[in-house]
């Protein structure tokens, strides 16, 4: 490799900095094998890089997908092994690294022969191990190892080097291994590590929360996940106003969850304390048959009777007029928001039941609205203002959420560039012609880029201790804009029609107009000017979404503008699978280029476990490039070289005495 040219000058420029770098490296060895290790590393293999969307709550899926690499080890074990092992004892080791604790229980409960099953699986593990390794350092490998096996598998994982002297070292280990009973440790240690090797990074593009039943669990696994970016969705910064406490985002989260019958995130994921809601809604609508308030029951999963579905519709019922009355009042005390068009309950005859919007008369659904005053009609009665205050101690005071929440001020935001990625929930504000829409956000006018970094700016604020309570708590409101304004980054359209679409038939007054972002993303030239206006550089870049399922059933194609967008949302959701005709998408980047696998819906952890089931994926090559790519084509490679650039000039003044070494 040609090295860069130091100069006397330079040296003296950055001497100041050269002093503090030669702490780390005293001596002209010590810079040499640095750098000697540096550029070795610039030469291995891109890692590879995982991207999901739209996650919604489906925990097991998501867990099996993290657990299989989406389909990646499996091929791994078929290229390795290939006829040598039969299709029966392949899935039987894929199983066994996907869930290890259950699958070992199991071999543990049939008890034949299990000193020979951990002799084999242990052998087979380390060879997968050798290979899913193979493009890393060993020193980053050695990081990636558990504490307590460590230098145990180090040895066993390189023991092709030297396989015919120690063959009986490395039996001996094996052996005892399996003699002092640690083999489920180590056989266990051995899966996870293997799981965590084979995606060196995870990319998720928001929306983890409502729909399913396990967002909490997603976010356990993502707090501890090691490599990771996460892109806010409108979905996730609805449950980030309420756990800062802003009643309207707590009764948007409450009715999203009672709309589909799912209360288990909120009960047992978060301990929200939903009795207050239900007594209240029981007393005040006992007589209300809550027709069109009628949960979303999944049978599946959930074993509700008639009366747990008659309290569910109540309280939706309750929730939903509560939210009606807050969005109307949170949109008074923002008019630069310019959502007055959500204040609707003004316009109700509750004698008639009929609503008036622009002039016209429209029969709602819903005619009972025993708490709505036509003199105050966004007041809350003090019932349901004591319900929404005791709601909102609980999402203030929940540990997990608040836990939760702050992951994600900590490795999310509102957009992610990466390896020339530019990553982001939903769409960029912009003009008919395809220019950065300007908007006045907080008094300020911005557009494009800043126009993200400003909004991400004032999520932050909300949270920020150091900032006086009455200013957060107007930020605090600001999560609700995110979730459904008209010129939110995170929901490109001009309005959430959620009272419409409740109460009225009208579809044309249900209508939610797309932004331009939506009408015109298969243009080639909107794109580049997006990825230009976020300084995204090189031949291979791409934006990557999610936010809109792609309906693939439909003829519909997440593969846009020639290559330059790609939209990952397939229908991850259960309640999509109808509409996209697929089960989600996860998008692969490893070093030969892009993968787009297109998943079948998972059936249950117990189903793999058991039967070895597994999410079948199919591939659909994206982007390969010609030539293989390495770490010095990534973002940590040009850190890398830059840091090389840095000892180069070190190791200059070394050697012309500027710097003197400290043997």
């Amino acid at each position: 490799m040609s090295r860069n040219k130091v100069t006397i000058e330079e040296v003296k420029e950055d001497l100041r900095y050269l002093r503090l770098l030669a702490r780390d490296f005293p001596t002209v060895s010590s810079v040499s094998t640095e750098i000697i290790n540096l550029e070795a590393i610039l030469h291995l293999p891109k890692p590879t890089e995982h991207f999901l969307a739209d996650l919604h709550g489906e925990h097991e899926a998501f867990q099996h997908i993290l657990r299989n690499a989406s389909g990646n080890i499996k091929r791994k074990v078929n290229e390795i092994f290939g006829d040598t092992l039969s299709s029966d004892e392949k899935r039987e080791l894929c199983t066994l690294i996907y869930y290890p604790e259950e699958k070992l229980k199991l071999a543990r409960q049939t008890g034949d022969a299990l000193d020979e099953y951990y002799l084999c699986m242990l052998n087979r593990l380390i060879v997968v191990c050798r290979d899913v390794s193979s493009k890393y350092t060993r020193s980053k490998v050695r990081k990636s190892l558990p504490e307590e096996y460590a230098y145990i598998i180090e040895e066993l994982m390189h023991e092709a080097n030297d396989f015919q002297n120690k063959q009986a070292y490395f039996s001996m280990i094996i052996q005892a291994i399996i003699g002092t009973g640690r083999a489920d440790h180590f056989i266990t240690a051995l899966c996870y590590l293997i799981q965590r090797l084979v995606i060196d990074r995870l990319h998720i593009l928001g929306d983890i929360f409502d729909r399913g039943p396990g967002a909490h669990h997603i976010m356990d696994a993502l707090c501890e996940y090691h490599h990771l970016d996460i892109t806010w969705g409108n979905h996730d910064v609805l449950w980030m106003g309420a756990a800062a406490g802003n009643t309207c985002c707590i009764a948007s989260v409450l009715r999203l969850s009672l709309r589909d019958a799912n209360t288990t995130t909120l009960e047992d994921g978060y301990a929200i304390n939903m009795v207050p809601l239900a007594t209240f809604a029981m007393e005040q609508y006992a007589d209300d048959p809550c027709e069109i308030y009628q949960p979303r029951v999944d049978e599946e999963r959930t074993n509700f009777n008639e009366k747990d579905v008659r309290l569910i519709a109540q309280m939706h019922k309750a929730i939903s007029v509560i939210e009606f009355k807050l969005s109307g009042q949170i949109a008074m005390q923002h008019p630069e928001w310019n959502m007055m068009d959500r204040c609707l309950m003004e316009f109700i005859d509750k004698e008639r039941g009929v609503i008036t919007i622009d002039g016209k008369d429209y029969e709602m659904k819903d005619k009972l609205w025993p708490t709505l005053d036509p003199e105050h009609p966004y007041d809350l009665t003090p019932e349901e203002q004591d319900v929404i205050d005791r709601l909102r101690h609980s999402f203030v005071r929940s540990e997990r959420l608040q836990k939760h929440v702050n992951c994600l001020l900590m490795r999310g935001g509102m957009y992610v560039i990466y390896n020339s990625n530019l990553m982001f929930h939903a769409a960029v504000p912009i003009n008919e012609d395809g220019s950065m829409r300007e908007v006045v956000f907080d008094g300020v006018p911005v557009k494009g880029k800043e126009l993200l970094k400003k909004v991400e700016r004032m999520a932050r604020t909300a949270f920020d201790n150091d900032v006086d309570i009455e200013v957060r708590n107007r930020y605090a409101d600001f999560f609700w804009y995110l979730w459904c304004g008209p010129e939110s980054p995170l929901f490109g359209k001009a309005r959430m029609a959620t009272f419409e679409r409740y109460l009225l038939d009208d579809k044309e007054v249900q209508k939610e107009p797309k932004g331009w972002y939506y009408i015109l993303r298969d243009n080639p030239d909107v794109c580049d000017g997006i990825l230009d206006e976020f300084g995204v550089k090189g031949s291979h870049r791409h934006i990557i979404n999610g936010h809109v399922p792609v309906r693939v059933f439909k003829g519909e194609t997440p593969i846009k503008a020639d290559g330059r967008l790609m939209v990952i949302d397939g229908g991850f959701s259960k309640i999509y699978h109808n509409r996209t005709g697929i089960a989600g998408y996860t998008l692969v980047y490893h070093s030969r280029g892009f993968e787009l696998v297109q998943l079948t819906p998972f059936t249950s952890t117990e189903e793999a476990v058991l039967n070895g089931t597994d999410i079948e994926g199919t591939i659909n090559i994206v982007e390969m490039v010609g030539e293989r790519e390495k770490v010095r084509d990534t973002d940590i490679g040009r850190g890398i070289m830059v840091k090389i650039a840095d000892l180069e000039r070190l190791l200059y003044a070394y050697r012309k005495g500027v710097i003197k070494e400290r043997p």
